[in-house]
């Protein structure tokens, strides 16, 4: 009863909010207010990224703009905001790549399992900002741009029974997030893939609707998900970063020194992201095992690769958007091999 209490309260926040915006440019005290939405709740490593931007920008600026940050889709879901962002009823969201890629194809690229050879290229392709700047800006036709990026970790299959080899995932029904790739990459390990909202995931598993899910380490804990999968195996299919996401209008309305403030700010927040996401994986990973009983289980990687990388050409093929991006992190691939 306190959950469900818990809930309406914050949809009846969400919806006061909400019904409040009207349009970019609402003032309070002659200061500009600057709402920022994302899923998460205060304690995730995003949030406190994003608390870094508004006290960098409220540090620097003000005298003109005063930074709200309403966290655990008070807003609305990622995709619902993110049309508030469209508007400029909001400024910024917090968005997965999974999300984007109905505004521009190039994001499809982020769900191709195992386009990073390992978290370093991965990392060092994401903070290549030069380049990232040109993806980025795939998104200005539909009214907004990404301007910084978080780690959201490693994706990795967790269970009911453990999951050593690919052949361990044959006939399971395995929830994904909903995009096709994900979709076709379980279904080249022989499982049945079950795309559905992430808050139905715990349910799911526990009601045996699915066997298993994959995702990081903090759905094990912030989401309770250890509580009814037991068995964590580290096959590291994808890494997909989260993206924060601006109205456009907004960003060219700034003045230059403003703008340079507000990059300053995001590249800010993804500093103290990174650093706080190492820190709550560890924590994850210690509370998942010895309160919860998860068990974290090793893999040969390159037995789960050879099953899913006949995905990669299909998808050059049928998305031509994402054959740019493809080709520089093949590069980023080869020279980290080089580098061994």
């Amino acid at each position: 009863m306190r959950k469900m209490m818990k809930k309406l309260a914050a949809l009846a926040l969400g919806t006061a909010v909400a019904a409040s915006l009207s349009g970019c440019g609402s003032l309070t005290g002659g200061k500009r207010i600057i709402r920022i939405s994302h899923a998460q709740s205060e304690t995730h490593p995003e949030h406190l990224g994003l608390l870094a931007f508004k006290e960098y920008v409220e540090e620097k600026l003000g005298d003109k703009y005063e930074v709200q940050i309403f966290p655990n889709e008070l807003l609305g879901s990622a995709q619902k905001a993110i049309e508030l962002t469209q508007t400029g009823a909001i400024d910024f969201v917090v968005a997965g790549t999974a999300n984007l890629e109905t505004f521009a194809d190039v994001y499809e690229i982020f769900s191709m399992p195992y386009l990073f050879d390992s978290e370093e290229v991965y990392k060092s392709v994401m903070q290549d900002t030069d380049y990232m700047e040109k993806v980025y800006e795939s998104t200005d036709e539909a009214g907004f741009r990404v301007v910084t990026w978080y780690n959201a970790g490693t994706r990795n299959f967790y269970g009911k029974t453990p999951i050593k080899t690919p052949e361990d995932l044959k006939g399971k029904k395995i929830r994904v997030q909903q995009s096709p790739a994900s979709v076709e990459m379980v279904k080249a390990f022989g499982a049945a893939a079950a795309p559905m909202g992430f808050g139905e995931v715990y349910t799911a598993i526990q009601q045996g609707v699915i066997d298993g899910a994959e995702n990081n380490e903090l759905a094990l804990t912030n989401s309770k998900h250890g509580e009814v999968a037991k068995y964590y195996s580290y096959n590291k299919h994808q890494m997909v970063p989260d993206m924060l996401v601006a109205n456009l209008k907004f960003l060219n309305s700034l003045s230059p020194e403003d703008y340079q403030i507000f990059k300053e700010a995001a590249a800010l927040s993804t500093e103290v992201e990174m650093v706080e996401w190492d820190k709550s994986i560890e924590e994850a990973k210690k509370i998942a095992a010895e309160e919860m009983g998860v068990e974290f289980i090793d893999v040969d990687v390159e037995a789960f690769k050879e099953k899913v990388l006949p995905l990669h050409e299909t998808m050059l093929q049928e998305n031509d958007k994402i054959r740019d991006l493809y080709d520089h992190i093949q590069a980023a691939n080869e020279q980290a091999k080089g580098g061994q």
